[in-house]
């Protein structure tokens, strides 16, 4: 191995180099861990230490209440009480923020783990966070190196490790959760192992909204390994298995929806609770596909149309880096899902802060930002990096009382 986590730690003596690049690379991503959860936590620690009396804790939180802030609230709420059976109302009679935003796997599992002690739900939770991101990265390395040289899957696993928004990672957040079993569903698919892809589809399903973007993220692959038959034979045990987990994808996205409405008695529960976040910014409205991104771009740009010339560049640059030799190197299957993810944001997400914390699943271009072998270009990045996460925690995270930027 030529490159690896040595180009992403800082200065080490010479002859530590060779010792370091000799281990096993899982020995080389637990350091990488280990390393990246120190500059996170000191930045997390900073910031409590200067976060002022906020909903959530006095001022000066020690460590696991900063871990509690924003949504992970929201998860311990599910722990605790579960879901309302009847919904919140505003005064003019629209449905309010409520639980059922937020997918039951992660809090069942923490609530599961603390034996229902509720008090312990941001201890627990965190620690089970930065764990699921250990698996991730794990299974990151994995994910690539059937596809590019193992320093480059390396320092890809660095990238995520160290990456603006990773001390969203190891505080009571569903995402490193989500990531872990996006990635094992997507290590089975590389592998065509249908049936076990299915067991992660599940349990991510219920985890993050994530079902969904699957299933077009299989048909498209379907199609794909369709028109490549007569170089990559696609035989007929391959069709059914791939068109039955686009469906049982597809079944388990709409599974939590439905289980909403039929609590609640009201059958689109669940959207009207997630477009209830959005309301501050576009009033009350109806989920009408494709329609939030341009009501953002205008939104925040209103001087018309620059804001759907930006809409538009972005799209266009995102769909130009899919193109990429460097992306193309990462194989269909990890090019499809993030073009797939990205799909299901523009269709569904109304664009604010959280945008960034969302795009989160479209990890696997950190594996082409990845390929060059320079050393300097690699620290660069590393620090560039911790740079954005300090940027992001102040920005996103870290509540000044009057704050419109949630992470």
């Amino acid at each position: 191995m030529t490159d690896s986590v040595a180009t992403a730690i800082p200065v080490v003596p010479g002859g530590a180099w060779a010792r370091l690049r000799a281990r096993p690379w899982w020995i080389q991503v637990l350091l990488l861990f280990v390393a990246s959860r120190i500059v996170s936590t000191g930045i997390l620690l900073v910031f409590a230490a200067i976060q002022p009396a906020s909903f959530w804790a006095g001022a000066h939180p020690d460590y696991f209440s900063f871990a509690g802030f924003w949504d992970a609230g929201w998860y311990r709420y599910v722990a605790q009480g579960g879901y309302p059976a009847t919904l919140p109302l505003t005064a003019d009679g629209h449905i309010n923020q409520n639980a059922w935003a937020f997918l039951p796997a992660y809090p069942v599992l923490v609530d599961l783990l603390t034996a229902h002690t509720i008090g312990l739900f941001f201890v627990v939770g965190s620690i089970v966070s930065a764990l699921f991101l250990l698996g991730s990265a794990l299974l990151f390395r994995q994910l690539l190196v059937p596809r590019v040289d193992p320093g480059q899957a390396m320092f890809a696993v660095a990238l995520l490790l160290f990456a603006p928004l990773s001390p969203i990672f190891q505080v009571a957040y569903a995402e490193s959760m989500q990531l872990f079993f996006l990635m094992g569903a997507l290590l089975f698919l590389q592998r065509r192992r249908y049936g076990l892809m299915m067991v992660f589809v599940a349990v991510m399903s219920f985890t993050r909204p994530t079902g969904l973007p699957f299933a077009l993220a299989l048909g498209l692959y379907a199609i794909a390994r369709w028109l490549r038959r007569a170089e990559d034979p696609f035989p007929p045990r391959e069709v059914r298995a791939t068109v039955l987990a686009t469906l049982g994808s597809a079944a388990l996205g709409y599974a939590w929806p439905a289980i909403a409405g039929l609590a609640t008695g009201v059958p689109n529960a669940y959207t009207a609770t997630e477009l209830s976040w959005r309301q501050p910014y576009v009033g009350w409205t109806e989920l009408v596909p494709f329609t939030p991104w341009i009501q953002g771009a205008n939104w925040w740009i209103p001087q018309q149309p620059w804001g759907i010339v930006l809409l538009v560049v972005l799209i266009a640059g995102f769909a130009g880096a899919l193109l990429l030799p460097a992306v193309r190197r990462l194989g269909p299957e990890l090019r499809i899902w993030t073009a797939s993810w990205v799909i299901y944001l523009l269709a569904v997400f109304f664009p604010q802060s959280s945008v960034f914390r969302l795009l989160i699943p479209a990890f696997p271009l950190l594996g082409a930002i990845a390929a060059p072998r320079s050393r300097a270009y690699r620290a660069g990045m590393i620090v560039l990096a911790t740079l954005g996460q300090i940027a992001w925690v102040y920005a996103c995270y870290w509540y000044d009382g009057y704050d419109w930027t949630p992470p």
